[in-house]
């Protein structure tokens, strides 16, 4: 069974990711339009990574889909702090 969504399960905005929205306006108003949760799907994949060569393929791809219109990463289950059913994509 899968937990209800917890209220505090939001992260906050990574520097890096701040850092991209400073210096494109198209990403920022992109980004303005995703959902909260949606914004905070991108950013629990970009931050588990456990590489920061991983982590900044994933802000640059993070970059290019978000422009693209995409509204949650590929292929990702879900942030496992919001949901116990994606917990193994975060637990080593």
């Amino acid at each position: 069974m899968t937990k209800a969504a917890d209220p505090d399960f939001r992260h906050a905005t990574p520097p890096e990711i701040k850092a991209l929205l400073d210096t494109d306006q198209a990403l920022t108003e992109k980004w303005q339009a995703l959902t909260p949760l949606a914004r905070n799907e991108w950013i629990c994949w970009t931050i588990s990574a456990k590489q920061e060569a991983t982590r900044a393929k994933r802000r640059a791809r993070l970059h290019e889909e978000v422009l693209d219109g995409k509204k949650r990463p590929c292929c990702w289950p879900g942030c496992p702090h919001r949901r116990e059913s994606a917990r193994k994509w975060v637990e080593a």
